[in-house]
């Protein structure tokens, strides 16, 4: 198998070097504004030939096989000035042409605004190559500026809430927005921001995001040891040759205030700037709950030529706030029953977490068809935290609060490197994307001498005990540090075999290296290593997409990946990873003239080699009820369907909407104990997911500036807890029923010429429902809320 694709790979990357001579010419060109920044999609016309082709994401466009000739090309955008130049064509050579559109910055406004791609014509960057959604045999969806200005997004999970199939699953302690997708959470390998792996540890600044993408699938070729169902892509804001900016001050319920400020502009011809930040105070319908954060975030983008730019950004987040289990379970089935705002905590636990990430990305045009692409990034996460959690309260109400203090710190270094080549070899079309990528992460960790348990309350009758008020002593007693370093090497090529055949393929080899962890104990010295584990995976990837005709494409794949498993076989070896086979097929339709795009897609996820419990020590016969001892048996799998709906059928109307149905559960497990039960859903996985969202801007008549929009997000039933094992202890379900709901959020808004108001309603029908982790974490949502945002732009 793997020389196969050896001579596979060896192929496309030798068709790269064929140059064919047509006998005739080729005329190639990019397209930017006068301040240097590209204009995608812009249409580019030979007026004599009446033959028109778009610009790609970069603003480059081509034409080929031009007989000898003069031509006159047009170029023309919204709210750009149109240009017109005459060219000469000569046969066997390649006109290549500069151009550039005039642009002030009321008229890019009116670009921002009109330029309404549908969402099969917007590549998303963490694809890597400029393929377009519509020739991607994958799902793909892009939340946009505009969708999160006008939603007033104050956290990441109400960007999420506008993506079908992707949802927040759970808020363990109210310390972090853990998402799922298709059946499978989210972890660190799955968030990225602006390519590169972030910890999510952290909760997101949202002023900061220009969009988020989202891949969904498979995206293992590209970026290695990611779980299955998607990937997601935080997009910040970048630095702009033209000067402007906007501040704004957001208040609303529960005393939140949020002012920001985002400033940009050119420093010289070559470099410009933008800097970003915001401060946020904010109590909470939970009493004793409030949040208090900083964030900043600064850029630089150096132009040093037509084909070469440097961006380096960074950013800081510091976010003190208060940990929150809030209500929890009693008798560990079931929900308790008390007041969404019931806080069982003590007022003094604590929760401070610092996030900051620094970067350099390089993009250079070879020419027309090369492209390299190259990036450096270091990350830090630290998070110091002590605080009652884990609510488990008895039947009567009765709890023994559990204490725990802790001090993390992660520094996470990456690189990655990729060459990126548009060609044809004879009438065959191919973007090559290859490249490699490495880092290395550490982990350090502190364990501390706190009591374990904190006192005893009754979550029912407060007076019924005496309730502690001092903070317990804690002394720091052993640092743990974990090692892993990642590498990996991958090509892919989109061969277009004709106009309406596409196919996609491509392979990565992976290695992940987890280095013996290394125990130190503060108290005596004393220094204990872990066991060294290295594993190593091809993920093939293939593809294939049939357009009907430009606007409707069929599509079906196939990927596969791994998944890391913790813990050893009965002979003390290092379990080895599961792998996952992902299949994938969907139809993308762009309807009336690109007013509206319909999406559906079906997917089937196969965990093939699930690690579960050893029923046996290494002789065969002797049980085994070490947890940490395993064997790769059973198979998890996930089906499902999802719909995206997403247009601009009139002048200022915007819709998006979105169906999922998912069906994950156990589908092959084994007899022993501590199995799963075959058939039994997964948790924390809805069958059912929806949302919709409808904003109106009135462009004419006395109305003219006003806005008005509604958006609704609906999350099936679904359970808590754990899944059940078999031969497990206790005599009931370990799973916690949750019932579904569905929020409703109302918006208003007037704009006149640089000054905006905008008003939200959150929660209308004041919904009351839960967010669950495992059977000790159960965070209400939020009730009916108010938020105003008054900004001005400059």
């Amino acid at each position: 198998m793997n020389k196969i694709w050896i001579v596979i790979i060896t192929i496309l990357i030798c068709q790269g070097a064929i140059a064919q001579s047509t006998g005739t010419g080729t005329i190639k060109g990019r397209i930017t504004t006068t301040e240097g920044e590209a204009v995608p999609m812009a249409t580019v016309t030979l007026k004599d030939l009446q033959r028109a082709v778009t610009a790609d994401e970069e603003g480059v466009f081509t034409f080929r096989n031009i007989r000898e000739g003069n031509y006159t090309l047009t170029v023309s955008f919204t709210g750009l000035a149109g240009i017109e130049q005459q060219v000469v064509v000569t046969a066997g050579k390649t006109v290549e042409l500069e151009l550039s559109m005039a642009v002030s910055s009321a008229q890019l406004e009116q670009v921002i605004v009109n330029n309404k791609r549908t969402i099969n014509e917007t590549p998303v960057t963490v694809g890597k190559a400029p393929i377009s959604p519509m020739d991607l045999p994958q799902s793909v969806t892009i939340v946009g500026q505009s969708q999160i200005r006008d939603q007033q997004a104050l956290r990441l999970s109400d960007v999420v809430r506008n993506i079908n199939g992707v949802y927040l699953a759970t808020t363990r302690g109210n310390t972090q927005e853990a998402f799922s997708a298709r059946g499978y959470s989210f972890s660190s390998n799955n968030m990225f921001k602006n390519g590169t792996r972030v910890n999510s540890g952290a909760i997101p600044e949202v002023s900061s995001l220009e969009r988020v993408e989202v891949l969904k699938g498979s995206a293992a070729i590209l970026y290695g040891n990611v779980a299955p169902g998607g990937i997601l892509n935080m997009v910040t804001k970048q630095p702009k040759f033209r000067t402007g900016g906007e501040i704004s001050m957001r208040a609303g319920s529960y005393d939140l205030y949020k002012p920001a400020v985002d400033i940009y502009g050119p420093i010289s011809s070559h470099l410009a700037y933008r800097i970003n930040g915001t401060y946020e105070y904010a109590n909470s319908f939970r009493d004793v709950v409030n949040s208090k954060r900083y964030y900043f975030n600064p850029s630089l983008l150096f132009k040093p030529g037509k084909r070469t730019e440097i961006l380096v950004q960074g950013d800081y987040l510091h976010h003190d706030f208060t940990p929150d289990f809030g209500i929890g379970s009693v008798d560990n089935t079931k929900v308790a029953d008390l007041p969404r705002h019931t806080f069982l905590g003590t007022s003094w636990q604590y929760a401070k977490t610092q996030q900051a990430t620094a970067g350099v990305s390089v993009k250079h045009r070879v020419n027309e068809v090369w492209s390299l692409n190259g990036a450096v990034s270091w990350q830090q996460y630290k998070r110091d935290y002590y605080s009652t959690e884990r609510i488990q309260a008895s039947a009567n109400g009765d709890w023994i609060r559990p204490l725990n203090k802790t001090k993390t710190q992660e520094d996470y270094y990456i690189a990655q490197f990729d060459v990126t080549g548009k060609f044809k070899t004879g009438s065959i079309g191919h973007i090559l994307l290859t490249g490699v990528d490495a880092d290395r992460y550490n982990t350090l960790s502190y364990t501390y001498n706190q009591p374990t348990t904190y006192d005893t309350i009754n979550i029912y009758q407060p007076s019924k005990y005496q309730q502690r008020t001092d903070i317990p002593a804690a002394t720091a007693i052993r640092r743990l540090r974990t090692p892993i370093n990642r590498f990996g090497a991958y090509v892919q090529d989109l061969v277009s075999i004709t106009e309406k055949l596409n196919v996609l393929a491509g392979v990565r080899w992976s290695i992940q290296e987890g280095l013996p962890p290394d125990t130190l104990s503060l108290t005596n010295n004393a220094r204990t290593k872990g066991v060294h584990k290295t594993d190593r995976a091809f993920s093939p990837r293939l593809g294939v997409v049939y357009k009907l005709k430009p606007t409707t494409s069929l599509f079906v794949s196939y990927s596969n990946s791994f998944a890391v498993n913790s813990g050893t076989d009965v002979y003390g070896n290092a379990v080895a990873p599961s792998i996952i086979d992902q299949y994938e097929l969907g139809v993308k339709n762009d309807l009336l003239k690109g007013l509206l795009s319909v999406n559906v897609t079906a997917y089937r996820i196969v965990n093939n080699n699930l690690a579960q419990t050893a029923p046996f020590k290494a002789d065969g016969t002797t049980p085994n009820n070490d947890a940490n001892i395993k064997i790769l048996t059973g198979q998890t799998t996930s089906d499902g369907v999802e719909l995206d709906i997403a247009g601009h059928p009139v002048t200022g109307l915007d819709i998006i909407a979105g169906y999922s149905y998912n069906y994950a559960r156990y589908t092959r497990t084994g007899s022993a104990k501590g199995s799963y039960t075959e058939g039994e859903r997964l948790v924390n996985n809805p069958a059912h997911t929806a949302n919709t969202s409808v904003f109106y801007t009135f462009t004419q008549s006395r109305l003219k500036g006003f806005k008005v929009g509604a958006s609704a997000a609906y999350i099936g039933d679904r359970f808590g807890g754990w899944n059940n094992q078999k031969g497990q202890t206790q005599n009931y379900s370990r799973m916690i029923p949750v019932k579904g709901f569905t929020t409703v959020d109302i918006s208003a808004g007037y704009t006149y010429r640089s000054v905006s108001l905008l008003a939200k309603l959150s929660n209308i029908t004041n919904t009351y429902n839960y967010y669950v982790h495992e059977n000790y974490s159960i965070n209400p949502i939020p009730p009916r809320q108010f938020v105003m945002t008054a900004s001005y732009v400059f």
